[in-house]
Parts: structure tokens; sequence; C-alpha cells
């Protein structure tokens, strides 16, 4: 008995081609690739019409693979982009946390005329509300001049009032305003109440404590030690700051006055001419 022959994928591909065009009839087909019409093994199929009918069957499967193959590459892709974001809002979260700014710096930060990423952009970027970017300070009103320099008067007389206190004094002048606002005056001003704390004499173990130099020092002698106090005086327009550089032997001291609004630069060139290299404390 002879053995079953054998056709690879490609001729059975080809002959159901044939097939599928119905240009040659099946007795023709078989005769021109060699192929018996029926199968030897079985009688009942014929084995052009089996390859005809498989190939027919298997189209709409191929399409299908195809596009299931490309789903599958475009999945795999937006898994991949969708990684990336992630990672990149990560360090962006990263960068916002390390890149602690001043707002104002922040705001200098952003390009008006950026011709790519627009303002909102860079606000989320920059980690700055939008409200903040564009928001413009209105200053400080005449009003509330008027209380700081009535503050100041009654600080000055007073230096143990508190918010309170002080909210009660405005009050007595006349001037109708809620301890809040008192607070942020006072905030704004720097200036709080002087009262004895309790545990103050306590110390802090992490806080380096400075020796005092002057710890059994004799002064017996004129520009052997100095000393030197800075504080403020109100005047009708604004205030002034008022430097005191004194020695601690001799009654003599130089006194020096700068405007609020400048720098306040002191010069160390009095001193320098006075100490001529030696100690200064």
């Amino acid at each position: 008995m002879s053995s079953k022959r054998q056709y690879n994928g490609r001729f059975k591909a080809q002959v159901a081609l044939d097939a599928i065009k119905s240009e040659k009839t099946i007795g023709e087909i078989a005769s021109h690739y060699s192929i018996h019409p029926f199968s030897r093994w079985s009688a009942e199929r014929h084995q052009i019409h089996k390859w005809k009918k498989h190939v027919i069957d298997e189209l709409p499967n191929m399409f299908t693979d195809n596009g299931k193959k490309i789903q599958q590459d475009n999945e795999k892709i937006q898994s991949e982009l969708y990684e990336q974001i992630g990672k990149l809002k990560v360090e962006l979260d990263w960068m916002k946390k390390k890149l602690e700014l001043p707002t104002d710096q922040k705001r200098g930060l952003v390009e008006l005329s950026h011709p790519e990423i627009p303002i909102y952009r860079q606000c989320e970027l920059l980690g700055l509300s939008r409200s903040s970017f564009y928001y413009k300070p209105r200053g400080i009103s005449e009003y509330n001049h008027l209380l700081m320099g009535m503050i100041d008067e009654e600080y000055t007389a007073h230096p143990f009032y508190g918010i309170l206190r002080m909210t009660a004094r405005l009050h007595e002048e006349g001037h109708q305003v809620n301890h809040k606002r008192v607070g942020r005056l006072m905030q704004l001003m720097g200036i709080r109440a002087i009262y004895p704390k309790p545990r103050l004499s306590k110390g802090v173990d992490n806080c380096e404590k400075y020796p005092y130099l002057l710890r059994g020092v004799v002064i017996q002698r004129p520009n052997q030690v100095w000393g030197t106090d800075i504080t403020y005086i109100k005047l009708r327009q604004g205030f002034i700051y008022l430097v005191a550089v004194m020695d601690w032997f001799s009654p003599s001291f130089r006194l020096g006055l700068r405007p609020v609004l400048g720098n306040i630069q002191l010069t160390g060139q009095f001193l320098l001419h006075k100490c001529s290299g030696k100690g200064f404390v």
C-alpha cells in the first residue's frame, strides 16, 4: 500500500486559489497539479474542495487576527506612554517640592511671550496658582498708616499691650476696628507685647551656645571695648533708624541716622580708625 502524498501549505494555497477563481474545472486543476481529484483515504471528501473550503473559512480569521495584532500593538504603545506620563508626573511633583521659592520669585520665572508653553501651564509647572500670578498688591492705605502710627505711639508708652488691649485703646480713641486688623498691623510692624514668658531660663540642647567674651574682662582704658545698638524713631513723615556706637569706658559715642526706606549701611571706618588693629567686641 503506497504512502499518502504530503503537500506543503504553499502548494495547497495555490491550488485553493485556482479553485476559488473558478476559471478551470476541478478535473483540470487536479490534472494540472497532478492531484487525485478524490482523497485516497476518504472517498467522501474531495481534496481540492476541502482545501478551497478551508481557505474560505479561514479568510475572516486572518483579517481578524491582523486586527487583533494591531490592537495589541496599540495597547502596548498606550501602556508605555501611560508609564512614561506617570514617571514624568512623579518627577514633576518631586521638582515642585524641591523648588521651594517665594511667590515673587516664581512669578518672575513666568515668561509672558513664550511661543509654546501658555501661562497657565507655566504656573502649573512652577506650582504657582494663576490667581497669585495675576495678583497685584494694593499697598497700605492711608487709614492703616494712621492706625499704625497710633499703635506705635501706644506701644512706645505701653510695650506690654497685646492685641486685645491695643484694640480697646483704639476704640477709646474712636476707631472701631476689630482685633484681627490690629493683630495684622502689629505683625506687619514687627511688634508684640513684652511680658515675662514661662520657662525662659530653660536651655535648648540643640541650640548653639556662644560664650560671653567680656566675662572677667576689666575695662580699664578707652578704645578697649566698643558696643553698638540700633532702634527706630517715628517722625511725622515716617520712621528713621537710630544707630549708636559707644566706647564702654568713656561716655563718648557716635550716632548715625538712616531713613527706613533706604538700605542700612553702617560703615566701619570710624571703628577701624579708633581700634587701630586692637581687639573689638
